[in-house]
């Protein structure tokens, strides 16, 4: 699988698997975790709000799949979507604490939320 780079195409890539009927492999999952890892570790610090909304939408998911799958997974498998999902409750925090700083209530993250998963719902159709 080829890496992906940026901010938009890790925000478009989570849109088009939360849309999929069938659920990717550990291998594409893995693969995904490590480009938006790697993404946030080199660029975090330069982004804008918008880029800050995606990166915490795409942590958000990230994180709610690695947990499900870690309590699906046996043995190996499972620590390693526990330890994906610890990493990414971090970044999750980051992430929202500074849209705090913004002004944003928990309520308004929420809602903007919606709006993003309805916004990949759209573009499936």
């Amino acid at each position: 699988m080829k890496s992906l780079q940026g901010l938009q195409e890790l925000y478009d890539k989570i849109q088009e698997y939360l849309n999929m009927e069938e659920e990717i492999s550990f291998a594409e999952f893995n693969s995904y975790y490590k480009d938006v890892m790697s993404v946030l570790a080199d660029k975090n610090e330069s982004f804008e709000e918008d880029d800050i909304w995606k990166a915490l939408f795409i942590i958000e998911n990230l994180m709610s799949n690695a947990d499900s799958r870690a309590s699906e997974s046996k043995g190996s498998t499972a620590k390693k979507y526990k330890k994906m999902s610890e990493r990414t409750t971090l970044w999750s925090k980051n992430l929202a604490s500074r849209l705090h700083k913004f002004g944003y209530t928990e309520e308004q993250i929420n809602e903007r939320f919606e709006g993003m998963l309805e916004e990949g719902t759209v573009k499936a159709e």
